[in-house]
């Protein structure tokens, strides 16, 4: 294993892509060298132990979560993406906070984990409807709209005289057709 750690951590992206299935393999075993791995104080070390976290089925949810916050857009952004693959309820306080985060790709990538956590999300993604920037508005209402939850369905019908954005509008649309609300109903 400290051959796969040091391949890993090596600064050769493809000696480190060639280590992280052979990681995989050793199972459990490899999850403790690869949280203390994401410890490091360097990012690019971090970034390749979320990396490999995010490739074992052995991973927590609970062993991401703070890497959301890391100082490292990078980081932030493998953590995110991590969290699509090991999504839990316990990850969506810091997942609705991502959505703010100054990296666009980050807080687009912690609106795909939202996603994936799926109706637990919805009460905290309505919650963010109501009080957040247009920009995290934008990403929460795309979430509901991927996840389909009918509770959304207020949201997205307000959403759709919204002037402020024109994204916002979009996505209420799509929720409300993925949702198959989309047809206009005239009494004769």
């Amino acid at each position: 294993m400290e051959d796969l750690l040091a391949d890993l951590t090596s600064g050769d992206d493809s000696r480190a892509e060639r280590a992280i299935p052979a990681l995989v393999k050793l199972g459990e075993a490899a999850i403790p060298p690869l949280v203390e791995l994401t410890r490091s104080d360097d990012p690019d070390i971090r970034w390749w132990g979320v990396c490999a976290l995010a490739a074992s089925p052995h991973t927590r949810t609970e062993d991401l979560i703070a890497h959301l916050s890391d100082s490292a857009p990078e980081v932030r952004a493998a953590a995110a993406l991590a969290l699509c693959s090991h999504p839990g309820e316990e990850a969506i306080p810091a997942l609705i906070r991502t959505l703010a985060d100054e990296d666009p790709l980050t807080a687009g990538l912690a609106g795909n984990a939202l996603v994936r956590v799926a109706g637990s999300a919805v009460p905290s993604l309505l919650e963010v409807m109501q009080e957040a920037p247009a920009n995290v508005r934008i990403l929460a209402l795309r979430a509901l709209s991927e996840i389909r939850d009918h509770r959304a369905i207020p949201v997205m019908m307000k959403c759709l005289n919204d002037n402020e954005s024109a994204l916002l509008q979009y996505w209420a649309q799509q929720g409300l057709e993925r949702l198959g609300l989309d047809m206009v109903y005239i009494k004769p």
